[in-house]
């Protein structure tokens, strides 16, 4: 069974310029344990897909148009403002693209990471300041009792993701959302986020979605992957079937794009033209434009995801129709 299910969200930006289709018709679901990556280009709506479900869309100018998300039988879009916050950093934790913007500078770490037991556990400060200090050990960083009267700005990039993850994992929370955890930071440090979140969740046995653009990330780290494009999702399917047996031409355009041991005379490819304008009506695939496979019915028709194998669906009419 699953722990979060949704279906057909939609979440649409009212702008001066147009109504932004952000997220437009996307339906997946997360089992318990499980990590399911999401990955694609910069502006495709991951983000915007996540931020729906705990009510971080600011409205106006955004408003969701229809959908439901189901969490473990509570339907996230229609149960209040109130019974939302019970949920929201208690059940569901998320670690934000940014620390140093997401941490408050004018409070010290330790309220912070204490805040949420205070909120949800109510449990009295001292045993919350013990299971703080405790969770910035879990999560490397020396010194914690010190460190908790240290501001953000007295953290390294690092460090602060860190703390993010110590903010995210200190109510033990069944899902936890991943927003491009490792932006910004350098390889190495990246590697050791992505081995820390990895063994907290083994530790605690949640479920994670792990947003990102980087397809080494989503091989090392995801049971499962979905593929999106211009807010919709184009394909999904298991890690191994996604990066072994992909069957949408965006897909493979990413994999293809991935950085590589290549020699001197092969150029790093690139994906020619640029992503849809989304405050503009797509007609049809989105991707056809940049797409060598497309042909005429590509442009005339939007493709819905279709199962073409157990577990692997695609949005691709050709690959549906076995020509890819």
């Amino acid at each position: 069974m699953a722990l979060l299910t949704v279906e057909n969200l939609r979440t649409y930006f009212h702008t001066r310029e147009g109504v932004v289709r952000a997220v437009d018709g996307v339906s997946f679901d997360v089992a318990p344990g499980e990590t399911v990556g999401i990955v694609g280009e910069s502006g495709c709506g991951k983000s915007v897909l996540n931020y729906s479900l705990l009510g971080l869309i600011p409205m106006p100018p955004g408003r969701i148009e229809s959908g439901s998300a189901r969490f473990d039988g509570i339907d996230l879009l229609g149960c209040g403002a109130s019974r939302l916050r019970s949920v929201r950093g208690k059940r569901i934790a998320i670690i934000f693209q940014d620390p140093m913007t997401a941490l408050n500078p004018f409070m010290r770490v330790g309220r912070q990471i204490t805040e949420p037991l205070l909120l949800h556990d109510r449990v009295p400060r001292r045993e919350a300041v013990a299971r703080a200090v405790a969770m910035l050990e879990a999560v490397g960083i020396q010194d914690a009792p010190e460190r908790l009267r240290a501001y953000p700005h007295e953290f390294s990039g690092g460090m602060r993701q860190r703390v993010m993850i110590a903010m995210a994992l200190i109510t033990r929370p069944q899902l936890l959302i991943a927003d491009e955890p490792t932006t910004a930071l350098d390889v190495t440090v990246q590697a050791q986020i992505l081995a820390l979140i990895k063994e907290q969740q083994r530790a605690l046995g949640m479920a994670m979605i792990l947003v990102t653009h980087d397809m080494g990330v989503i091989a090392g780290n995801c049971d499962r992957v979905l593929v999106m494009y211009a807010g919709r999702i184009v394909e999904s399917g298991s890690t191994r079937d996604i990066f072994h047996r992909p069957r949408h031409p965006y897909t493979h355009a990413l994999l293809a794009s991935m950085p590589a041991v290549q020699a001197r005379s092969e150029s790093l490819y690139t994906i020619p033209g640029l992503p849809p304008d989304l405050a503009l009506e797509i007609r049809g695939c989105a991707f056809a434009p940049r797409c060598r496979h497309a042909i005429d019915a590509c442009r005339e028709a939007a493709c819905a995801p279709r199962e073409i194998a157990p577990g692997h669906a695609t949005a691709c009419e050709r690959a549906q129709r076995g020509e890819l």
